[in-house]
């Protein structure tokens, strides 16, 4: 009896999930409904696992999600979505098994959301009994046949009795259905879906079990060759030994043509910033490989590697002072042309090859495996990925710019998102601009204020507390300007 109540009560649940998902999505852009959907996951999640709620990783992962949540609502960007829904994924794998890396947890999260029912109608093996009980509680095909066999005889007799009476025909005519919405009953099917998939959030076994099975150190083989080793430390040494030396002659070089640069050409900077980058990308790669490579088994365990490791260790230092170098010329376009998403993505890309330098400067030293790299590199990116969600870029990209940068491309600034409509219509206001830039700026501010005032209340935005208020009376003034 006990389990027949809490399965009901499961289904009550999702029915009433399913039925605010509709509410709060269904033709509705994206805002406030974001937020409300995390609590409500939140709340299903923990209904159904409470004993996982104790565990500390998952109580982070609640909060990193409800934080990305209330930053879609406060700044709405594409980033900060992107930021919830990785962060749902890493909350729903965490809850099937918080040990596991968090790349295996965005795994087990993309496969619960997605298969998570029928995971557990056709792979997982349930206990017989619940499984007995489940039956009894809910006859999928009993209830079908209750509600499908009265309904077809019904509609049939109805179109009979309808040809056989007038007045009865002019009563049916009468009843209307479209209040019936089936897109709408449609995207309710679908919300209860997914809301059943992540009650009991599942997981694959295989891959699961193998992430927690494997640690992150390097185990020395029982049986092998000492002069193979011998003979592979020579290759790496020779190739280590040249490719430090030829790294050593381009900065030399790099640096030279660093002091020469000059900063009123932009041409000449982005030039010098990309040609840097692709450079760097080459590099970086091959130095992994190479390093991966050479210390991927038992020469890390060979006595005479000492050699080896400075020259890795070297080159790993000299590739930092290579990511140093193309940061510098980055910091020189971006002081003389100001900010673009470009310029930033290159800033973002250099500090994460440096966290790869470090953490391949770990493995080495630490005699740590491929799996270490990955666990270690894709929570940092994670990490990053939820920090910088925090920034609204579009707002911080118009005001560096229009505060500090020599050049003002305005037409960049007008072409980035309405984030950025306020505050490019006060600096129009206090500037003389140009017709064409005047009025740009102008409709760009006018169609932000209509959106804003357009919202339904599921699409809301911290912008809407801000200029709800003034939205009439911003477009009453500018119909008649």
């Amino acid at each position: 009896m006990k389990h027949i109540i809490i399965i009901n009560m499961k289904h009550i649940i999702i029915i009433i999930s399913s039925i605010l998902f509709s509410t709060l999505f269904y033709n509705q852009q994206i805002g406030l409904n974001i937020s409300i959907f995390s609590v409500l996951t939140v709340i299903i999640l923990a209904v159904s696992n409470t004993h996982k709620f104790k565990n500390k990783t998952t109580l982070l992962y609640i909060f990193i999600y409800l934080l990305t949540a209330a930053l879609v609502f406060i700044q709405y960007t594409n980033l900060s979505i992107l930021a919830n829904i990785i962060a749902f994924l890493t909350l729903i794998g965490s809850v099937t098994e918080s040990k596991s890396s968090i790349y295996v947890q965005w795994y087990n999260g993309i496969y619960t959301s997605i298969v998570g029912y029928f995971h557990r109608k056709f792979i997982k093996q349930n206990i017989k009994d619940e499984d007995e009980t489940q039956k009894k509680a809910i006859d999928i095909l009993h209830i079908t046949k209750l509600i499908g066999i009265p309904l077809i005889f019904i509609i049939g007799f109805i179109v009979l009795y309808k040809n056989g009476n007038p007045i009865f025909n002019d009563i049916i005519s009468k009843i209307n259905f479209d209040f019936i919405n089936l897109q709408w009953l449609l995207f309710t099917v679908l919300g209860y879906y997914l809301f059943s998939n992540i009650f009991n959030p599942v997981q694959v076994d295989s891959a699961t079990n193998i992430d927690l099975q494997t640690g992150n150190t390097l185990r020395k083989s029982e049986t092998f060759s000492i002069e193979a080793l011998k003979k592979e430390k020579q290759l790496g040494t020779i190739l280590l030994l040249l490719l430090n030396i030829l790294i050593v002659f381009y900065l030399a070089t790099d640096i030279i043509s660093l002091s020469t640069i000059n900063s009123t050409h932009a041409s000449v900077l982005s030039s010098q910033v990309h040609s840097g980058i692709y450079t760097l990308i080459a590099s970086i790669i091959i130095a992994i490989i190479i390093i991966l490579y050479f210390f991927r088994g038992d020469l890390n365990f060979f006595k005479d590697n000492r050699i080896l490791k400075n020259l890795s260790y070297t080159w790993i230092f000299l590739n930092a002072v290579l990511v140093i170098l193309i940061a510098t010329k980055n910091y020189n376009y971006i002081a003389s042309f100001g900010l673009t998403y470009k310029r930033i993505g290159v800033n973002i890309y250099l500090f994460l090859t440096l966290i790869g330098l470090i953490t391949t400067l770990l493995k080495v030293s630490k005699v740590k495996n491929f799996w270490f790299l990955m666990r270690i590199n894709t929570r940092i990116a994670f990490g990053f990925l939820i920090l910088f969600s925090i920034i609204d870029w579009d707002y911080s990209i118009t005001k560096y710019n229009i505060n500090h940068a020599p050049l003002l491309d305005l037409n960049y600034l007008i072409n980035l998102s309405d984030n950025n409509a306020v505050l490019l219509n006060e600096y129009r206001e206090s500037t003389n601009l140009n017709t064409e830039q005047n009025n740009r700026i102008f409709t760009k501010h006018l169609d932000y204020i209509k959106t804003v005032n357009n919202r339904n209340w599921q699409e809301y935005t911290y912008s809407n507390l801000k200029l709800k208020v003034t939205a009439k009376k911003t477009i009453s003034n500018a119909y008649s300007r």
